[in-house]
């Protein structure tokens, strides 16, 4: 690694204080870029980006890579580092739906977990349901600590930025928490906890919801924010709620609410019995 990429690493830990996925995110396109070129990633130039990016087929993929090496030549020509300042755009990229559960699908995928089941099975149901009624990112949510959940409410140490938010919880939710403590053997501060009693990780995190969902930790978020669109909640509360910072990234699902409104007029306007 040049001592370039490097100065930009740590201008990103110390000086902006990305999180660690970021961080190793960056790391990982701009050495694999590094390694593209075979030379210094200073002496590069727009036609060596294309050259890197052209092996990309998926643009999500290429994106990311792009951002990355983008934000490393504005670092660069900032600090006299290049003479010309060159940034490359992204590749537009279909608008999709986010995947979602329906409700049933996730109360049904926990309905057969009792009190009488084990303290891993009740945690397991707990963080399902907790995701699912609070829209929480995943690391969010394994970073919640037991003060931080007061009269239906969780206070929300964001994962990105350093302000904090309040969700609240429903009852659902929360009997299922108080279950899951009741029987958990063990102290934490932290909510969601291991067989060590240690805070939860992203993997086991992962794991739970792949065996009761088949999905993600993610999809609990959209299907959070779906459920509430649907029911016809403002996007700027479900931006709130979700901790998004600009109005725009909520803006997906404002696509799932127009196609449940064409499915409402296909299903009872007069006209759709006619022939």
């Amino acid at each position: 690694m040049s001592r370039y990429l490097e100065a930009f690493l740590e201008y990103l830990l110390i000086n902006k204080g990305v999180s660690k996925n970021t961080y190793d995110a960056y790391k990982r396109d701009l050495n694999q870029f590094e390694e593209f070129l075979k030379k210094s990633i200073i002496e590069a130039d727009s036609s060596d980006v294309i050259r890197f990016l052209s092996q990309i087929e998926n643009k999500r993929s290429l994106n990311r890579k792009l951002s990355a090496i983008n934000s490393f030549f504005e670092f660069a020509y900032k600090r006299d580092m290049i003479n010309e300042k060159f940034k490359i755009k992204q590749a537009k990229i279909p608008k999709s739906l986010p995947k979602y559960l329906q409700k049933d699908e996730i109360l049904n995928s926990v309905s057969a977990i009792n009190l009488e089941s084990s303290w891993f099975e009740l945690r397991d149901k707990a963080l399902i349901l907790f995701l699912y009624a609070t829209g929480l990112r995943i690391s969010e949510a394994l970073n919640v600590k037991l003060n931080d959940i007061e009269d239906g409410w969780v206070r929300v140490e964001m994962a990105k930025g350093e302000k904090q938010r309040l969700v609240p919880i429903a009852d659902v939710a929360l009997n299922a928490i108080k279950e899951y403590l009741h029987k958990r053997p063990c102290n934490s501060e932290y909510l969601f906890v291991n067989k060590n009693c240690e805070k939860l990780s992203r993997i086991s995190a992962f794991n739970i919801t792949k065996k009761y969902l088949n999905v993600s930790p993610h999809v609990l978020r959209h299907s959070f924010a779906t459920s509430l669109v649907l029911g016809g909640a403002d996007l700027r509360v479900v931006q709130e709620l979700l901790g998004h910072a600009s109005l725009n990234t909520t803006q997906i699902y404002t696509h799932i609410q127009k196609e449940n409104l064409k499915d409402t007029v296909l299903k009872y306007h007069p006209l759709e019995d006619l022939e």
